[in-house]
């Protein structure tokens, strides 16, 4: 197969309290939680999934829940500002009164690129879209008792990056990663992959005198673009080695496999692949049941699990 970037694989972000970030996006938003497990670069943190019911690339977003009281990002150029969800036409009213019974913030549905959106954030602050995607969309959703097939989350349909001048971004996801230029919108400018129907979506918005934002509580990490394996992933680590950008090494993520460079705007990029997937390491049915720690942590479970709160 062709060496392509495959649309996005994940976004991760940043919360505050571990308990409420579950509840939220499991509950309140209906999201499969795909997998418990700690940051493996600080094992006293947990890391969540959460996905469609197999935690497909292109649904997947994450979070690093700090804990309370850690210090609030701030919204501005070189980060990731906006996680769009597709969801079914017609679904928006459901959704509203959903966040209404649940104390959400949100904006009244509006539309941009002919598309119906509902934003609102998360209890830490982030902020999302649910989108009524013009593009035929037929990922198979996860359901919840009170969140049906027909108003569930299908998945991401784009990503929204604020830069102060979009053009460096821009010549990484054209040149680099294949995107077109698609659409614009005054200051809106919406590239797309065709390599993948959906989740192929990224949303440059370029503000010249926009601070710096800052990232902890309630903003994006990182976002991850998909490949398919693990030589699609080293083909594209060369590629970005000579254009003059500086790149990890391959890391092994357990379930994923990723390298991870900054884009010249300031946002962290990271590649991921489809392997080995999520069901490495429990079956399909017990995603997300259970603490789930990468080899060298095992021997230090019960100090891991006796520091981490409980959550399900």
């Amino acid at each position: 197969m062709e060496n392509k970037i495959l649309g996005l694989h994940h976004i991760t972000a940043i919360a505050g309290d571990a308990k409420r970030n579950f509840d939220f996006y499991s509950k309140v938003l209906g999201l499969r939680f795909i997998k418990k497990t700690v940051n493996f670069d600080d094992p006293g943190t947990y890391h969540f999934y959460f996905g469609d019911e197999v935690g497909s690339a292109g649904t997947i977003l994450t979070f690093f829940p700090w804990g309370e009281g850690i210090q609030q990002g701030r919204k501005g150029s070189g980060m990731a500002t906006e996680i769009g969800y597709s969801v079914p036409k017609g679904s928006l009213g459901f959704w509203q009164e959903r966040f209404e019974k649940y104390n959400v913030i949100y904006n009244k549905p509006a539309e941009k690129f002919g598309e119906k959106y509902l934003t609102f954030l998360d209890p830490d602050g982030l902020k999302l879209e649910l989108i009524e995607s013009k593009t035929d969309d037929n990922r198979k959703v996860w359901e919840t008792d009170e969140v049906k097939a027909d108003v569930a989350t299908k998945g991401f349909h784009n990503i929204t990056l604020t830069l102060n001048n979009i053009k460096p971004t821009a010549a990484i996801l054209t040149e680099l990663f294949g995107y077109k230029l698609i659409e614009q919108d005054v200051n809106r400018y919406r590239y797309a992959t065709d390599t993948v129907d959906n989740a192929a979506i990224v949303d440059l918005v370029e503000l010249p005198q926009e601070h710096r934002g800052h990232v902890a509580n309630g903003s994006v990490h990182h976002v991850a673009f998909r490949v398919k394996d693990d030589a699609s992933l080293m083909y594209f680590r060369d590629k970005i080695e000579q254009y003059g950008l500086s790149i990890t090494p391959q890391i092994d993520r357990q379930y994923f496999h990723s390298l991870y460079f900054r884009e010249p705007g300031g946002v962290l990029f990271e590649l991921a692949t489809e392997n080995p997937g999520f069901t490495v390491d429990e079956p399909l049915e017990e995603l997300g049941k259970n603490l789930k720690l990468p080899a060298q942590y095992e021997a230090s479970r019960d100090k891991i699990e006796a520091h981490l709160v409980k959550i399900n």
